[in-house]
C-alpha cells in the first residue's frame, strides 16, 4: 500500500467558522481541517427553522466569541433565504466561502444575492464558473471532490453478503422524481410533455434543464413562466433534470444485469428492473458501509447524475482511495483529474457498459493495475486534505487575512 502523503503546507491558517449541514461532506471538511491544523468552530444551527432572534443571537455570539476569518457552508446549507446571515455579515465584511456539491443553479436563485463582494463560491463543476461569474458572484473557483484516505482505504472490514463480481450504489430516483412533481405542480400539457423534454435534454450537452426547455421547447416555456413561484419553478426544473437522469441511470444498469450485479440503493429498483438475474441490498451509510463495501466487488459501477454533464461524483474519488476498481461514464472534467485506462476506466455510452462489464472481469491483472494507479493518484492529489489547502489560498488570496 502506498505510504500517506503528507498533508498539504499551509502558511497561514485562519480561523473559519462552519456552518453545520447535514450534508455528509462537512464531516470530511472538519476532518481535514484538523488534519491541516487549521482553527475551526462547527456552529450547529439546527436541521429545522429557527426562530430569527435565536438564529441572530447564535450567530452574533459564535462570530464575536470565536473571531473567525470566513464562514464556510457547503451547498448554501445554514445561509438563510431572508438574507438574516448576510445582513449580519455585512457591517464587518466577514467573507463568506459556499462550496457547491450539487448543481447550484437548482439552489442558488431561492437566495438573496447580497455581500456579493465577499461572498466566494467553490463548485465540483468547472462547467458552471462562468455561469456562476454571469449569474452575479464575482469570486467563483472550480474545486472538485475528493477522497478521505483514512476512511475510504484497502483493508476496511467488510461482509461476506457484499461479495459481488459488479456493485452498484444508487438511488433508482423514482421518489426523487414524485417528489419534485409534486412540488412544482405543472399544469397537465406541461407535465404531459416532461418526459419528452427530460430525454431530449438528457441527450444534449447543455447543463441547465430552464435553458433547454426554453431554447428547444419554446412553446413549453409560457407555460414554465405561469409556475410563477421561484420555489415551483426550481422544483420542475429539477424534477426534468431528475427524470432524465432516472432514465439515464436505469439505461446503464441494465448494461449490468448479465453478470448477477449487487445493487445498493432504494426499494425503487425492483419497480424498474425485471425479477430475478440481480440482487438487492438496501440503501448504504456513507461513512459505516461504504469503505468495506467497495473492496468486495471485482468491479464497482459509476453512472453519474446528471445534474452536472461535465463533473465527476463522490465515487470516483473514494473507490480508487479504497484500493477498489471502478468503472464510471466517461466525463468532460475526468481527464483533468485522472489519465484515462491507466488511472480510470471508463466507457462512453450506456451501450458499452456490457462489453466493458466483460472486458474488465475477464482481466483481473489489469483491474488491480489500474484501482493501484488511482489510488497513487488520489493519495498524490485529491484527499479533502487538498482540496480544503486550495479552498484556505483562494480565501486568503481574495480577502487577505483579518486584522
Amino acid at each position: 500500500m502506498p505510504h500517506m502523503v503528507q498533508p498539504p503546507e499551509i502558511t497561514h491558517k485562519p480561523r473559519v467558522l462552519l456552518l453545520t449541514s447535514l450534508y455528509f461532506l462537512m464531516g470530511e471538511v472538519v476532518a481535514a481541517l484538523t488534519r491541516l491544523g487549521v482553527p475551526h468552530r462547527l456552529l450547529d444551527l439546527g436541521g429545522k427553522e429557527m426562530d430569527r432572534d435565536l438564529f441572530v443571537d447564535r450567530v452574533r455570539e459564535a462570530v464575536a466569541g470565536f473571531r473567525p476569518d470566513f464562514l464556510l457552508t457547503v451547498n448554501h446549507l445554514g445561509v438563510d433565504r431572508e438574507g438574516v446571515l448576510l445582513d449580519l455579515l455585512e457591517p464587518d465584511g466577514l467573507p463568506l466561502a459556499s462550496w457547491f456539491v450539487d448543481n447550484p443553479f437548482l439552489i442558488l436563485p431561492l437566495y438573496p444575492r447580497r455581500h456579493l463582494e465577499r461572498t466566494a463560491l467553490f463548485t465540483w463543476d468547472a462547467d458552471n464558473v462562468e455561469a456562476l461569474r454571469g449569474f452575479g458572484f464575482p469570486h467563483v473557483s472550480w474545486l472538485p471532490l475528493g477522497a478521505d484516505p483514512e476512511r475510504f482505504r484497502p483493508g476496511a472490514p467488510g461482509r461476506d453478503a457484499w461479495n459481488a463480481p459488479v456493485s452498484f450504489v444508487g438511488n433508482s430516483m423514482l421518489a426523487k422524481v414524485a417528489g419534485r412533481l409534486a412540488a412544482s405542480d405543472p399544469p397537465p400539457e406541461l407535465a404531459a410533455r416532461a418526459e419528452e423534454v427530460a430525454r431530449a435534454f438528457g441527450a444534449s450537452d447543455e447543463p441547465s434543464a430552464a435553458r433547454f426547455l426554453r431554447d428547444r421547447f419554446p412553446d413549453l416555456w409560457p407555460l414554465f413562466l405561469g409556475l410563477r413561484s421561484p420555489v415551483r419553478m426550481l422544483a420542475f426544473e429539477t424534477y426534468l433534470t431528475w427524470l432524465s437522469t432516472r432514465d439515464y441511470r436505469l439505461s446503464c444498469v441494465r448494461g449490468l444485469l448479465p453478470f448477477e450485479p449487487l445493487i445498493a440503493g432504494d426499494p425503487g429498483w425492483f419497480e424498474l428492473l425485471p425479477p430475478g438475474g440481480w440482487r438487492h441490498h438496501p440503501e448504504l451509510s456513507y461513512y459505516d458501509d461504504l469503505p468495506g463495501f467497495y473492496p468486495r466487488a471485482a468491479i464497482n459501477f459509476n453512472c453519474t447524475s446528471l445534474q452536472m454533464k461535465g463533473a465527476v461524483n463522490q465515487r470516483v474519488f473514494d473507490v480508487p482511495a479504497s484500493g477498489a476498481f471502478l468503472l464510471t461514464d466517461r466525463r468532460r472534467q475526468m481527464e483533468r483529474l485522472f489519465e484515462p485506462n491507466r488511472e480510470m476506466a471508463m466507457y462512453d455510452r450506456p451501450e458499452d457498459v456490457s462489453d466493458q462489464i466483460r472486458r474488465w472481469l475477464d482481466d483481473p491483472a489489469g483491474r488491480a493495475r489500474l484501482a493501484e494507479a488511482g489510488r497513487r493518484r488520489v493519495l498524490a492529489e485529491h484527499t479533502y486534505d487538498h482540496r480544503l489547502a486550495a479552498l484556505l489560498r483562494t480565501m486568503r488570496r481574495t480577502f487577505g487575512a483579518r486584522p
